[in-house]
Parts: C-alpha cells; structure tokens; sequence
C-alpha cells in the first residue's frame, strides 16, 4: 500500500483525501464528519485545511489530521473489508513514523546522515565529470544528470529524502551511491556513451536490489 503517514517537522500527519481515497469514501463525506465533529477534532489539535487543484481542475480543501484525529476519524466510518484493511495499515504507519522520529533524534542518525553527506559528495564530483562528458558528446540537458541519478539512487533505497530516511535505508543509498560512482567512472574510463552508461548503472542497481532484497519506492 502506498504512503498513507507524511511527516513535516517531525509531525506525523495523513490528510483527508488519504483517508478518502484508501477507504473508497467520496472526500466530501470526509470532510462531513469531520464538520460534524468539529469541536471533538479541534480537541485533538488545531486543524490546517489548504486548497489544491483537482483532477476536474476546480480548487479542492485537503485537511491535514494528526494521529489522534485521523484514529478518531476512522472509528466514524463504516467497517467494509476495505476500511478495516485501511484502518489497519494506517494505524501500522503510525506507529512506524513515531519509530522513525525517535530514531532519528538519535546520535546513531546523526552520524549516518553525516557519513551519507561524504559520500553524496564524491558521488556528485563524479556526475560533474560526468555532465562535462556528455557534452562533449553533444548532450544538450547534460545539467539534469543531477536529478536524473539522485532519483535512481533514492528510488532504490526506497526513499524521498534523506531527512526522511532511516538508518538502514541510508547505509543502503551510501553503497547504492559508491555503486553508482565506481559504475560512471568505469563506463567515461572504458570510452562508453552516457546514455548506455546510464542503463549499465541502472542493471546494477537492479542486481544489487534484488540481492540485497530492497523494497522500492
């Protein structure tokens, strides 16, 4: 199941078109109940609500609930076989995100994240080698190499972030980033284009995931 728990600010919350959308419930039911229950959410916390555009193009309120008003939310809403499984994965990444903002005021964290940062570096010295490569052979968005390998190497670790990373899944992006590095320094070393460089480097990771049994994002 996808993300249901977002953090900012070290705040786990999920919003009510999650919730919507993972129970099969139209939003606008939703965000009847919660009005219908105003007084009993704002006791929980304060409630943000923004606007965001919808599928059809016309602004849409999202709320964002905290743990206590998104448990309090879904003890509202009727128990089908798609709600109780929601219910339950939602209450299991809850508890996950309260693990990972423990850990990651831990001193353990810390220092991984520092190491993570060293070896960000060398990778990125290595991609600045390599856009100067690809230009030389007539790459003209050689700039977005940047991205194009920071997504690849954050998606097999199965992250977003850094910052939102745990321990484990960054000692995985540093081995994930040390593969990446050695992999463009061979293929500009062996003369190879930058576009079958990008594919060797993206076989690896696929062989170092399977191995390695790396749940992907």
């Amino acid at each position: 199941m996808k993300e249901l728990v977002l953090l900012k600010n070290d705040e786990a919350f999920t919003t009510s078109k999650i919730i919507a959308d993972g129970t099969g419930i139209s939003h606008r039911y939703i965000k009847k109940q919660i009005q219908n229950n105003i007084q009993i959410f704002h006791g929980f916390g304060l409630l943000v609500a923004y606007p965001t555009e919808s599928t059809g193009g016309r602004p849409e309120e999202i709320i964002n609930l905290n743990e206590p008003q998104a448990t309090f939310l879904i003890t509202l809403l009727k128990n089908t076989e798609i709600v109780v499984n929601f219910k339950a994965e939602l209450v299991k990444q809850f508890f996950q995100m309260r693990k990972f903002i423990l850990e990651k005021h831990s001193e353990e964290w810390t220092k991984t994240r520092y190491q993570s940062k060293i070896n960000r570096k060398a990778e990125t010295d290595i991609i600045k080698q390599l856009v100067n490569y690809a230009e030389k052979q007539g790459s003209k968005n050689a700039d977005k190499l940047y991205m194009i390998y920071s997504k690849l190497a954050n998606k097999t670790a199965g992250i977003t972030s850094r910052d939102n990373a745990t321990i484990n899944q960054l000692n995985n992006l540093s081995l994930i980033e040390n593969i990446l590095l050695n992999c463009i320094r061979n293929g500009m070393t062996e003369g190879k284009g930058y576009k079958e460089i990008y594919q060797i480097c993206k076989a690896r990771l696929e062989l170092f995931s399977n191995i390695a049994y790396l749940a992907t994002a």
